[in-house]
């Protein structure tokens, strides 16, 4: 089992910034890829980014592309997103994901193995 806890979330203005991070714990961190979904309210949940198990890769949303980074410490055991230019839209609650396979990230629906509880982002504009 892996366990993931998002945090950083919060209320900010629309062109402002927020680093959300997960911390993982309960097996080998570097045997996963990572990445984050959101789900605003009364959509589906959709995928942001995601980074490779050694953190060379990276592939965004076309929605997030050029605002978001993804990135990972395996000697943390953490990754990160550092959203920047934030827009109303982008309001939604995150989810950090773990997976064995990078591809799996990208299926519709995603098949991912572990998903923490979620973190809010609100941006008001």
């Amino acid at each position: 089992q892996v366990q993931l806890v998002e945090s950083g979330g919060g209320l900010v203005q629309a062109g402002g910034s927020l680093r959300l991070s997960c911390a993982a714990s309960g097996r080998t961190f570097s045997n996963y890829a990572m990445g984050w979904f959101r789900q605003a309210p009364g959509k589906e949940r959709e995928f942001v980014a995601v980074i490779n198990k050694s953190g060379s890769s990276t592939y965004y949303a076309d929605s997030v592309k050029g605002r978001f980074t993804i990135s990972r410490d395996n000697a943390k055991n953490t990754v990160i997103l550092q959203m920047n230019s934030l827009k109303p839209e982008d309001t939604a609650v995150y989810y950090c994901a773990a997976d064995v396979y990078y591809s799996d990230f990208l299926r519709r629906p995603p098949g991912i193995n572990y998903w923490g509880k979620g973190t809010l982002v609100t941006v008001s504009s």
